[in-house]
C-alpha cells in the first residue's frame, strides 16, 4: 500500500504499528526522512535567495555541492518510499533494503551535522528521536547498530579538528582578528563563545536599540543558532507528537487488554476470575461492622433451551439475564458470570434479611422477563438461587484465627461440618490476611443452598444461613 502524510493521525498511526506489514512501516519511515530532508533543502534555498546577506558567514562555494547532495538524497529517499512498500513477499530483500535505508540516512545526517557546524541540539534530537522512531517501524537490531555507528561518527567529528584535520563546514567565522583557518580547530561551543562575546559588544549600556537589533539579526552567531533551532525543533516537535500518540495507544491498549482479561465476552459482565478478585478485595477492606452476602444463581433447565431452540437463543438468554441482573441490583453489587448458566453476585455491606429481599426480587424479575425469540414467539425462564451471608462477627473470627495461626494463609486445616458460633463483640479490627480460598468457601456454602433450591422444585431462593441454623449439614469456613 502507498503511504502518505495522512498516516500521522492517531488511528492511522495505531494501524501502522500494530497492523501494517513490515514493508509498509519501512516505507513510512522513508517518508518521514523525506520530510526531514525537505527542511534541509528549503534552508539551502533560503540561504541562496539571501546570499547577499548570508554569504559573509556561509561558505557559498560549499553550499552548492551540499544543496546538490541534499537534493539527490531527497530523491533517493522519495524513491525508497514507493520501492519499500512494494517489497512484501521477499523478506530477505526487504531486510537488505532496510539496512540500505538506515545506513544511507545515518551517513547523511552525520554529514549534515558536520557541515552545518556541530551542534549538541541537532545531534541529540537526531540520535535519540531518530533512533526511537526507527525502532517503532523497522527491525530494532538495525536501528541499534545504526545508533552506535552515529554516536561514533559524531565523536569523530568532534575530536578530529584537535588532531590537525580540517573538516568541511558551511560555517564561516566572522572574526577578522583570529588567524585564518583557526576556526577549524574550534568546536561549535568554542566558536559560539567567541561570537557571543563579540555580539555582546553590540549592546549599548546593556540596552537594545533598533540599530543593535538589526546588527544582531545579521550576526553570524544569531544566524547559526537560528539554523540549528530550525533543524532540530520541527523534528523534536514531530517526535514528541509521535510518542504522545504512542502513549495514548499504550493507554488504550492497556485498558482494552484489561477489559478482555476481566470481562466475559458474551454477557459483558466481569468474568469469574475478576469477580473473585473484587470479592476478596471487599472482604480485605472491611474494617467496620458490615455483613457481606453472596448469591449463586443458576438458570433452570437451561440445557433444554439450547437443545430446543439452539445455542444462539441460549446466548440471547444469557445476555438478557445479565441485563436483568445489572438493572435490578445496586451499583455497588459485584456481578460476574461464574460459568455456563451460573452467575455470582456479591452484595457488600448487606445483611442477611436485606440480601434475601434482593434475591427474591431478582428471582421474580427473571421469572417475569420474557425472552423474545421472534415476533410470534417468546418464552420465560426461571432461576434457582443459593444465598449465604458472612457476618462481620464471623469475618473477625476468621481474621483472628489467621492472625494467630500461620497455616491459615494456606488453610490446610480440614473442613469441619458444624454450626458456627458467633461472638457478641463486633468491634472493628485492622485488616489482616484472610485465607486464600475464603471466597471459594463462601461460594461453596451458597452452592449447597442452590442445590437445595433445585431439589425443592427450582425457581426459589434458599438461604445457607437458615440451613445452618436448622442444623443442616453445611460446610463451614473454619473451626472455632
Amino acid at each position: 500500500m502507498a503511504v502518505s502524510i495522512y498516516q500521522l493521525g492517531y488511528k492511522k498511526l495505531s494501524q501502522v504499528i500494530f497492523e501494517w506489514q513490515a514493508a509498509d512501516r519501512a516505507s513510512l519511515l522513508a517518508l518521514f526522512i523525506v520530510m526531514e530532508v525537505s527542511t534541509h533543502w528549503l534552508w539551502c534555498l533560503y540561504v541562496w535567495l539571501r546570499q547577499d546577506i548570508f554569504s559573509t558567514y556561509v561558505d557559498m562555494e560549499l553550499l552548492y555541492p551540499v544543496w546538490l547532495g541534499v537534493t539527490v538524497m531527497g530523491l533517493f529517499f522519495w524513491w525508497m518510499v514507493g520501492h519499500l512498500s512494494q517489497i512484501k513477499d521477499d523478506n530477505k530483500r526487504l531486510h537488505q533494503w532496510q539496512i540500505v535505508l538506515i545506513l544511507v540516512y545515518s551517513v547523511y545526517i552525520s554529514i549534515v551535522i558536520l557541515v552545518m557546524g556541530h551542534s549538541s541540539l541537532v545531534s541529540g534530537v537526531s540520535l535519540v528521536g531518530g533512533a526511537m522512531l526507527g525502532m517503532m517501524l523497522v527491525r530494532r537490531r538495525y536501528i541499534w547498530n545504526a545508533f552506535i555507528g552515529q554516536v561514533l561518527l559524531i565523536l569523530l567529528v568532534a575530536t578530529v579538528p584537535y588532531l590537525g584535520v580540517s573538516l568541511p563546514s558551511l560555517r564561516q567565522l566572522t572574526i577578522t582578528s583570529i588567524p585564518s583557518g583557526a576556526y577549524s580547530y574550534m568546536t561549535y561551543s568554542e566558536m559560539m563563545s567567541l561570537e557571543n562575546a563579540i555580539t555582546s559588544s553590540i549592546f549599548q549600556n546593556g540596552m537594545l536599540s533598533w540599530d543593535s537589533i538589526d546588527e544582531m539579526r545579521r550576526s553570524s552567531a544569531f544566524f547559526w543558532r537560528s539554523t540549528h533551532i530550525y533543524l532540530a525543533l520541527p523534528k523534536a516537535i514531530f517526535m514528541i507528537y509521535v510518542f504522545r500518540t504512542l502513549l495514548f495507544m499504550l493507554d488504550n491498549s492497556k485498558a482494552e487488554i484489561l477489559q478482555h482479561a476481566n470481562q466475559d465476552g458474551l454477557t459483558q459482565l466481569i468474568n469469574r476470575r475478576h469477580g473473585l478478585t473484587k470479592m476478596r478485595q471487599k472482604l480485605l477492606a472491611t474494617t467496620n461492622p458490615q455483613d457481606h452476602s453472596v448469591i449463586l444463581l443458576d438458570l433452570d433447565l437451561f440445557k433444554s433451551i439450547n437443545d430446543n431452540y439452539g445455542h444462539e437463543i441460549g446466548d440471547q438468554v444469557l445476555k438478557e439475564i445479565a441485563e436483568v441482573l445489572t438493572e435490578t441490583l445496586a451499583d455497588n453489587s459485584i456481578i460476574s458470570r461464574y460459568g455456563g448458566e451460573e452467575f455470582l453476585v456479591m452484595l457488600p455491606n448487606t445483611s442477611h434479611s436485606q440480601a434475601m429481599k434482593t434475591a427474591e426480587k431478582l428471582r421474580y424479575e427473571i421469572a417475569c422477563h420474557a425472552i423474545q425469540v421472534n415476533d410470534n414467539f417468546s418464552f420465560n425462564i426461571t432461576a434457582s438461587l443459593g444465598l449465604y451471608t458472612l457476618s462481620f462477627a464471623e469475618l473477625m473470627l476468621i481474621r483472628q484465627e489467621c492472625k494467630s495461626n500461620e497455616p491459615c494463609k494456606t488453610m490446610q486445616k480440614p473442613m469441619v461440618r458444624q454450626k458456627i458460633k458467633l461472638r457478641a463483640n463486633t468491634k472493628s479490627l485492622p485488616a489482616v490476611e484472610l485465607p486464600n480460598d475464603i471466597c471459594q468457601r463462601m461460594i461453596s456454602i451458597a452452592d449447597k443452598a442452590l442445590y437445595k433450591a433445585k431439589d425443592r422444585g427450582r425457581n426459589q431462593v434458599v438461604s445457607a444461613n437458615e440451613l445452618i441454623e436448622a442444623d443442616n449439614v453445611v460446610e463451614t469456613l473454619y473451626v472455632i
